[in-house]
C-alpha cells in the first residue's frame, strides 16, 4: 500500500496542467477533436485517467486550456505599429498556427470562460485598430470580416482534397474525367487554363484576400 501511495504520488508530481494541455493539443493534432478523451489524454501522457483529473476538472477546462493553448501561438499585433503592417502579421500568423492545429477553429469563439491568452490576443488586436483610428464600430467591423476570412480559408485549406501545387493537376484531372464533354465549360475552362497550369498554388489565395480586406479597411479609415 505504501509503494502504491508513493507511486501515485510521483505520477502526480511528474504531471502538471501545462503538459496536459500540450499533451491534449498533440492528441487532436492527431486525430482531430473528436479523437480528444480523459482516456486518450492519459494513454498519451502514459498515466492512469484519474491522475488527470488533479490537473483539469472536466472536459470543459482542457478545451478552454486548448484555446488558451493556441491563441498563445499567434503573434500580437504592436499598437504602436502601422497598422496595416501588424495586423497582417498576426493575420498570416494565426493562419500559420491553424494549419497546424486545424480543429481550433470550430472552438476559437466558443469559449465562454476565455484564458489570459485569448484576452491578451483580443486585447491586442482591438487596440492596434482603435490606435490607427478606427471607430469603436469600425473596429469592430473589422475584426469581424479579418477572423471570418483567417478561419474561413484555413477550414477550406485544411479540406483541399491535394496537397501543394503539385497534386493541383492530378486532382483536376481525376475530376474532370466524370464530366461529359461540353458539361460544366467554365469550370473546365478555369481548370485547364488557370487551375492546374504549372505554377498554381491554392495558398497564394490567402495574400490575396488579405491585401483585398486591408485595401478596403484602409479606404474606409480614409474616408
Amino acid at each position: 500500500m505504501e509503494k502504491a501511495a508513493v507511486d501515485k504520488s510521483q505520477e502526480r508530481t511528474r504531471l502538471s496542467r501545462e503538459r496536459v494541455l500540450a499533451a491534449a493539443v498533440a492528441v487532436a493534432d492527431a486525430g482531430g477533436l473528436g479523437s480528444l478523451t480523459i482516456r486518450s489524454l492519459a494513454q498519451q501522457l502514459g498515466v492512469k485517467p484519474m491522475s488527470v483529473y488533479y490537473h483539469v476538472a472536466n472536459k470543459d477546462e482542457i478545451l478552454d486550456g486548448i484555446v488558451d493553448f493556441v491563441f498563445d501561438q499567434i503573434e500580437l499585433p504592436a499598437a504602436g505599429g502601422d497598422w496595416r503592417t501588424e495586423i497582417r502579421r498576426r493575420a498570416v500568423s494565426a493562419r500559420q498556427v491553424l494549419r497546424r492545429h486545424s480543429w481550433a477553429v470550430a472552438l476559437m469563439e466558443s469559449r465562454t470562460t476565455p484564458g489570459a491568452a485569448t484576452l491578451r490576443h483580443h486585447d491586442a488586436v482591438i487596440a492596434t485598430l482603435r490606435a490607427a483610428g478606427f471607430s469603436p464600430a469600425m473596429t469592430a467591423h473589422a475584426y469581424a470580416v479579418l477572423d471570418a476570412f483567417v478561419y474561413g480559408f484555413a477550414v477550406q485549406e485544411a479540406a483541399l482534397p491535394f496537397e501543394g501545387p503539385d497534386s493541383v493537376s492530378g486532382v483536376a484531372d481525376s475530376i474532370m474525367e466524370q464530366f461529359a464533354a461540353g458539361d460544366y465549360p467554365h469550370l473546365v475552362e478555369m481548370a485547364t487554363e488557370f487551375y492546374a497550369l504549372p505554377g498554381y498554388d491554392f495558398a497564394d489565395e490567402f495574400d490575396f484576400g488579405l491585401d483585398l480586406i486591408l485595401d478596403g479597411l484602409s479606404a474606409r479609415r480614409e474616408a
